[in-house]
């Protein structure tokens, strides 16, 4: 080998660029940690351009600006994404550095539809379950309940809205939706009626029993004339069973009312 020039020329050479890359890199590193990059500033912003409800800037900034390590080129962007993204109200974080020595973060805050659960966690209007302070959401007007199964959030959501439409024909609204472990549902109105729908056997089920209550409503109420009905079980195939703790109804109303099967109790006995 020490005959060969050729050899011996590139050997020199590989060994001049690796002492070259080597000086190059140690400048980088020795540049890269002047105190110029040391991060001085997190500017927290609304990723879409709105402004913050629930996410204070300058708190959160304060409180997250003390687990950032690194300076402008070695810290971890997705570590700073992620500890965003555990702050209440957080849904989603974006991170991006901005020269020479600022973080901008753009947060995606949670629009809270409902509690979930008895937990103190609320629903939010895309289906995300999370944990914030229960008075901030509320603050505005009181929200709906719901409840199901773990991983039934989104389809929760979906039959709110339905039954928002459903019921709207007699000005009734759902406040609180309850989902059992045997995928019965229950909907609790603001007239603190109780409606128990039951399981679905079809796509239709759900739907065709709520448009047949709608139907008789009007008439329940102007048979009964004292009490609120407490609750109304629509899971009979032909008819529907309600209950009251002070229900009475008209010596005079000796005809059935169509369409509809009656129970009066001093209370609720059926269970889903």
């Amino acid at each position: 080998m020490w005959h060969d020039v050729r050899a011996l020329n590139a050997t020199a050479s590989a060994l001049t660029a690796l002492v070259a890359l080597a000086c190059v890199a140690s400048g980088l590193w020795w540049l890269s940690q002047r105190p110029m990059f040391t991060l001085r500033a997190v500017r927290v912003e609304s990723m879409y351009g709105l402004d913050l409800q629930h996410v204070n800037e300058l708190t959160v900034r304060n409180g997250v600006l003390g687990k950032i390590s690194g300076n402008f080129f070695t810290t971890d962007l997705e570590q700073v994404r992620t500890t965003f993204e555990s702050v209440p109200w957080v849904r989603k974080a974006s991170v991006r550095r901005e020269w020479p020595n600022q973080l901008i973060v753009q947060v995606e805050e949670h629009e809270a539809l409902g509690t979930w659960g008895e937990e103190g966690k609320l629903l939010s209007v895309k289906g995300d379950v999370f944990t914030a302070n229960l008075a901030e959401a509320d603050e505005d007007h009181e929200l709906p309940a719901f409840e199901g199964p773990v991983g039934s959030e989104k389809e929760v959501l979906t039959r709110f809205a339905e039954l928002r439409g459903w019921f709207a024909p007699i000005r009734l609204v759902p406040e609180s939706i309850s989902l059992s472990n045997r995928y019965a549902w229950t909907v609790k109105l603001n007239n603190g009626m109780s409606v128990e729908l039951g399981r679905e056997k079809d796509n239709d089920t759900l739907h065709a029993r709520v448009q047949r209550l709608v139907s008789i409503y009007p008439q329940l109420v102007a048979r009964l004339q004292e009490g609120r009905i407490d609750t109304i079980d629509m899971r009979y195939p032909n008819g529907l069973a309600l209950s009251s703790a002070a229900l009475s109804i008209p010596a005079d109303a000796t005809k059935p009312v169509k369409a509809a099967k009656k129970k009066t109790t001093t209370k609720t006995t059926k269970q889903i």
